[in-house]
């Protein structure tokens, strides 16, 4: 059977593709410390789980509105507001099956052929096979680490044409873990109402942020910028409810109203369930949150003093997220039993191989001198699995 042409374009998710992977390899019997997966080791909440069996207990287990309960909308307003500064209505709120969801709907809405989508790198895998399929073209703007991966307004200037059409923003980023500061966005801001540009602000990793980083994005710098922006965010990462798939948008009426007709035609509405628990994990007590991020703090610093301390890797500490992005590109040219390891592809295929250890090839992100791990994992796995990667790396000619 002749499948679509769209379909050859994109490639599978790598994050899950590797973690498909290193969860057969331990049903085959191998010790895999796994590095791979962009999702919080921690239970979900318990209050959070019983208003879902109390959802279940009380019949909650039918159709609700295309775009959300009211009563879910309403939690997500009362969110902005309190936390963002941020005000809307329920017309300005679209619910959907996770963020990744949110995000591709929005693209769908917004981008067709011939238009363009600036995003900066190192970028999440998924944001440019969304634009792709659209039919749209996604633009890169490259940043450095000696600029803290984070896109400069001459960088962004220089990228907008005539058929620039959105910018995605992720702060904090995944994979890097950066945060822009309220004077980065500003500057941005700039060019940005120039340009008239419309931004798509991910802001899935808000809440897990350390030392003195302190969230802001685009929409709360101005009404006008607020008028320019789609905010996305869900229950995700901030309540570890990563298999719940709740995602959400705030933005102008127009761009709801349309992803939500979209959304009538692929999936109806999310799982009424989960939107029942996604009200309690926002509107409910708020302090797993913290104890989750300190916990990730102190992981933060160990894998990075760690990686730092194997030959050949250099690694930036994160603001923000939960992920770390070495360099590795030191180790290339180096050989294991006659095979090189040219870049990030080989050197992750090496370390499953060799160390029994899954992380993701930074090419992915638009970087192939990086790997990218997270530490959203026991601090005894993390310890076991850099001194596998320091034997690995020892093992190479």
């Amino acid at each position: 059977m002749k499948l679509s042409s769209r379909i050859s374009l994109i490639k599978p998710s790598p994050t899950l593709a590797i973690t498909s992977k290193a969860n057969a390899l331990k049903e085959q019997g191998r010790n895999i410390i796994g590095f791979g997966a962009g999702e919080p080791d921690f239970d979900t909440p318990l209050h959070i789980k019983m208003a879902a069996i109390k959802a279940i207990e009380e019949g909650f287990t039918k159709y609700t509105p295309v775009d959300g309960i009211a009563e879910l909308k309403d939690a997500i307003i009362l969110k902005l507001s309190r936390d963002n500064q941020l005000t809307y209505n329920r017309s300005q709120i679209v619910v959907s099956c996770g963020a990744k969801h949110t995000l591709y709907n929005i693209i769908q809405v917004l981008c067709e052929e011939g238009d363009e989508v600036i995003i900066p790198s190192p970028y999440w895998v998924s944001y440019l096979d969304m634009v792709i399929l659209s039919g749209a073209k996604p633009v890169i703007v490259k940043t450095s680490e000696s600029q803290g991966f984070k896109m400069l307004p001459k960088q962004l200037e220089s990228a907008i044409t005539g058929r620039t059409k959105a910018i995605i923003i992720n702060s904090p980023s995944n994979p890097a873990g950066v945060v822009y500061s309220s004077s980065e966005l500003k500057a941005l801001a700039e060019v940005v109402i120039e340009k008239g540009v419309l931004i798509i602000s991910d802001d899935i990793y808000e809440k897990i942020i350390y030392d003195e980083a302190i969230f802001q994005n685009m929409a709360s710098l101005s009404q006008e910028l607020k008028n320019m922006t789609v905010v996305v965010n869900g229950v995700s990462k901030t309540y570890s409810m990563t298999g719940w798939r709740i995602g959400y948008a705030a933005g102008p009426e127009e761009i709801m109203d349309a992803i939500a007709k979209l959304q009538s035609q692929n999936t109806s509405n999310p799982t009424s369930i989960a939107q029942k628990a996604a009200v309690e994990a926002l509107n409910g007590p708020q302090e797993s949150v913290g104890e989750m991020v300190e916990e990730f703090r102190k992981r933060r610093g160990a894998i990075v003093k760690m990686l730092n301390d194997i030959p050949g890797i250099t690694c930036m500490l994160p603001q923000g997220a939960f992920y770390v992005f070495p360099d590795v590109s030191a180790i290339f040219g180096k050989k294991y039993k006659g095979t090189v390891v040219s870049n990030s592809s080989d050197f992750s295929a090496y370390l499953l191989d060799v160390a029994n250890v899954a992380v993701i090839p930074g090419i992915d992100f638009g970087y192939d001198n990086h790997i990218r791990l997270s530490y959203a994992t026991s601090m005894s796995q993390i310890e076991e699995g850099m001194e596998r990667i320091r034997n690995a790396i020892i093992k190479l000619l």
